[in-house]
This record gives C-alpha cells, structure tokens and sequence, in this order.
C-alpha cells in the first residue's frame, strides 16, 4: 500500500523558499547585511548632486559634469588603496575609517558655496564612499562557508538595490524641505552603519601566518604585483570592466536616447524602475535555482542577457519596448553580480582578499568614469542605434571571454570537514584539514572568519600581529 504524500500549499513552498534562502548564514553575516542596508538607504547625495548643483546651486551643466567626474575618479583612486589597507589594517578599521570619513566629507559638503571647494570636496566623498567597499567584500568572504558565497553576495545585492530604491523615493521628499537635509540625512545614516560596525562586527582577517592552502603551506606574500601579474583573475577583472561599461550606459545613454526619441524624464524613470523593482522581486529566486551551478555557464549567459538586452533598445520605439529591454539586462545583471563576486573570491588567495577585491572594484570606478563619456561621443558621432549594436557586441566578446577563460578553472577543494565549537554554541565551517576555527561570540551555525584556514581573530582590530607583515609594500 502506497501512502499519499501531501504537497505544501503554495504560501507554505514560499515560506519555507525564504527559510532555506537565509538559513545557515552566520550572525556576523546579518549585521554585515544590515550595515549595508543602512548604508543604501541614506544613498541620497550620489543620485541627487547633478540636480543639487544644477537647481539649487544654479551651476551649468558642464561644471556639474565635472564635479560628478571628480567623484567618479575619487573613486579610482581609493579602490586599490583602501584594498591594500584591508589586507593590512583589518577589515573592520577600513570600514570604519571609510565610513567616518564619508559621515564627515558629505555633511561637509552641504555647507560649501565655492565651486572650487564643492568640486574638491566632492572628490573626497567619492573616496571615501568608495573605500568601504573591498573591505565589506573580503569580510563576506571571510565569514561564509564556500558553498554559501553565491548567496550571501546575491542577499547583500539585494539590499544594496532594496536600500538604493528607498533612498532615490526619500530622497525626492526630503530635497523639497532643502538639500542641505539630503546632505545631512546622509552623514546620520553612514554614521549609524559605522556604529553598528563597531559594536557588531568583530574582525575577520585571517591570523599573520595562517597557512593559504589545503596543503597548510604558509602564504606567500601578496602585493598589488601579485594582483596584476594574476593572469586569469586580471582577465575576469577586464571582462567585468566589459559589463560594468554595459550596465552604466542605463544611466546615462539611455536617458539621453529616450529624450532624442521624445520621450520625458517621467518615461525614463518609469522603465528604470523596472530594473530595481525585478532585482527586489527576482534575485532571491533566481539566486536559489543558480547558486550550485557552473560558474562559467553563468557568466556567459549573463554577458549575453546584458549585451543582447542593450542592443535591443535599437528597436525601442515606445515605453514599453524600452521596458522589455532592460528585463532582458536586468536578468543578466541579477545572475551576473553574485556569480561574479563568488568567482573572485574563489580566484582570491586568502591573504590578498582586500587587494583583489579593490582591483575588483576598481573596474567599477574605471566603468562609472568612463561610460558617461563613451556614450555621449558614440551617440554624438554615430548615433544612440550604434551605441546600443556595440553593447551587444560587447556583450558577445565578454561571453566568448567567460568560455575561453573559465574551461579550466579548478574546482573548489573542499579539504576539511564542519569543526564544532562550544564556546557561544556556535558552530563553524572549516575549509583546511586538521584545522579548527577559533569561536567567534555569537556566531550561528554556518561559516565563520577564517573559514578557509581555520585561523581567525575575534578580538577587535589591532589585537593581533598586522596581516601581512613582512610583505612587500603595495
């Protein structure tokens, strides 16, 4: 005899979807995921400065151009040295130390009348808004098991663009009472992300002289060099500058498309808006069907999404056209970001986290200053139609880049096994043999920092010898 077995009722399948896709992440995760959420939702003066310099300072177009250069290049500039710094100073005293700063620069911001001050100032704040980055990257690598990389990063994504959508409606309400509240908003909330920072989130860099291997060879020394001479993540970093140049041209080429068109600013925010509304809706979902699948696959796949869903904006003739087209990219985008993330990681040595991710980020930086200007000469010369053909083409060489590249990636070497810890009745994840992790307080079942050597420090910065020492200065 058969027993019948009974189906979860759909709201049942959706509850336990979103049990499994938060499960098993550690408590230091969640307050990271926090931080960034914090972080996002006070995101106002970014998206609001053209329209601040141009409105209420009554500056030109060009000079807000500039302005919003400097701080695409303040940027660039900080990306590689705030890596340095988290592979060397710690993971939590960059953060911090870029979140204070950025607090400070952006209120400071709001008082300055000259153009010269404003345009220097603004600089500042791109580096220091900038700089947070490699460090929270390298602490999310830190304190997640291997196999739950894809997902923390995807779940950080999405509160990335959860917190940005939030903060783009508040924004608009809280500039009607003045921009000097935007300014000021923002320092208040990068301020509260910095405190919970440092009252949450101990440090994760591994222990100076913890082994880089399964093998538990001691890590060689790791310089920015290093980074560059990494072919293969060098290639990756490249391909990712690729897509970065794709995905910019949504804001700033395409509103400038849509007005050639005739189309209005309300028009354009509406199809933009179907980008953060897919992301909020889609990534824990597709996350969940992508998480345990070939990186390489994926990454062609999404090159593909996103040069193919910009070329079709060729053929957008109305609001709703343009709204297909950026379903397609968004789609690459939502299984580009956290496949991308999991890749750099995994092509990371542990001792050279923070400088790999800043070379990471950097082809953001690099992306985000030059995009603006590559569309508007391409639209200028030969018109929006070849822009968005070339965003395809691009899309098919970083696809043909991803094949090439990833047909010989290693696979991952899980060489140890789940050690258990008593202290704080946490438990954590290690992933060199014979190598236990220290306790973290508080920690929750899943990985913890360390997990990929076993060493960690869960006292707060400072109290261990500098990692790095002894290498060779960036």
């Amino acid at each position: 005899m058969s027993a019948s077995i009974s189906r979860p009722s759909g709201p049942a399948r959706l509850r336990q979807a979103a049990r499994e896709s938060v499960s098993g992440l550690p408590r230091q995760f969640w307050w990271l995921w926090t931080s960034t959420l914090i972080n996002r939702l006070g995101a106002f003066v970014a998206t609001f400065l053209a329209l601040y310099l141009t409105v209420a300072r009554g500056y030109s177009a060009s000079y807000a151009g500039l302005v919003g250069a400097l701080y695409g290049l303040g940027g660039v500039i900080s990306s590689v040295g705030a890596g340095v710094l988290t592979d060397r100073l710690g993971r939590r005293p960059t953060m911090l130390i870029a979140q204070l700063s950025t607090a400070a620069s952006v209120a400071l911001l709001g008082f300055m009348e000259n153009p010269v001050a404003i345009a220097a100032v603004a600089g500042v704040v791109g580096m220091a808004t900038n700089a947070s980055r490699p460090a929270v990257q390298a602490m999310m690598a830190d304190i997640v098991a291997p196999e739950d990389r894809v997902r923390a990063f995807s779940l950080n994504y999405w509160a990335i663009n959860l917190g940005f959508a939030v903060s783009s409606t508040a924004a608009g309400l809280i500039a009607q009472h003045g921009y000097l509240a935007l300014f000021l908003g923002e320092s208040t909330l990068v301020l509260a992300c910095a405190l919970v920072v440092f009252w949450k989130l101990p440090e994760s860099r591994p222990a100076a002289g913890a082994p880089d291997g399964a093998d538990g060879a001691a890590h060689a020394p790791v310089s920015m060099r290093t980074v560059l001479r990494d072919g293969r993540f060098m290639t990756v970093v490249g391909l990712n500058l690729l897509l970065a140049l794709l995905f910019q041209q949504a804001y700033v080429s395409m509103p400038v498309s849509m007005g050639r068109d005739g189309f209005s600013s309300a028009d354009f925010g509406l199809v933009i808006a179907v980008n953060g509304v897919l992301i909020v809706l889609l990534q824990i979902p597709v996350t969940r069907f992508i998480e345990h699948r070939s990186p390489a696959m994926l990454l062609i796949g999404s090159a593909l999404l996103a040069g193919y869903g910009f070329g079709l904006t060729a053929l957008a003739g109305s609001v709703a056209m343009y709204a297909v087209a950026v379903t397609v990219w968004t789609l690459g985008e939502i299984i580009n970001s956290p496949t991308q993330m999991g890749l750099v990681v995994r092509l990371s040595p542990l001792h050279g986290r923070g400088r790999y991710q800043g070379m990471y980020t950097l082809s953001w930086s690099i992306a985000s200053l030059a995009a603006p200007l590559l569309g508007g000469v391409v639209i200028d010369h030969y018109g929006a139609d070849a822009l968005w053909a070339g965003c395809a083409v691009v899309g098919t060489v970083a696809a043909m880049g991803y094949g090439l590249l990833l047909r010989s990636l290693p696979g991952r070497t899980r060489a140890g096994k789940v050690a258990s810890s008593t202290a704080a009745g946490g438990n954590a994840t290690a992933e060199t043999a014979g190598t236990a992790p220290s306790p973290v307080p508080g920690a929750e079942t899943g990985a913890v920092p360390g997990a990929e050597t076993g060493a960690v420090t869960g006292a707060p910065a400072g109290a261990n010898e500098p990692a790095g020492a002894g290498e060779p200065v960036a």
